[in-house]
């Protein structure tokens, strides 16, 4: 047999799922960051300091179109020499603010980059 919540049992609406973290975005702010500046849900988020189903929940209500799943890396202009040059002079943290992407970002272009250049070599 369910459980009878306190306030359902009161006659009262209770809400379902979990609380919301953070402040809802504003449709303005949100443009900037999503349509001008090209900032992922994830960055967003982390911006914002609400979670990621937030974003995507308030996208979808002021009916924002999303981007395509896949999009293409900014670092794919860089010759992978040039990265690891840039990160051995100023770190992972500063290279990657230099170049206006997100540290963890710099992180996995360059895992995806050894692996595809390590499959490569091995045909």
């Amino acid at each position: 047999m369910p459980r009878i919540k306190y306030k359902e049992a009161a006659g009262l609406k209770a809400k379902k799922g979990k609380p919301a973290i953070g402040n809802r975005p504003e449709k303005a702010e949100l443009k900037k960051l999503y349509i001008k500046e090209s900032k992922s849900i994830r960055e967003i988020a982390e911006t914002l300091g609400c979670s990621k189903d937030m974003v995507y929940r308030v996208l979808h209500e002021y009916k924002i179109e999303l981007r395509p799943g896949f999009n293409r890396s900014k670092l794919r202009k860089y010759k992978l020499s040039d990265l690891e040059k840039g990160i051995s002079e100023k770190g992972i943290r500063g290279y990657a603010k230099e170049l206006g992407v997100h540290e963890n970002t710099l992180r996995y272009y360059l895992i995806w980059s050894y692996s595809t250049k390590k499959s490569l070599l091995s045909h």
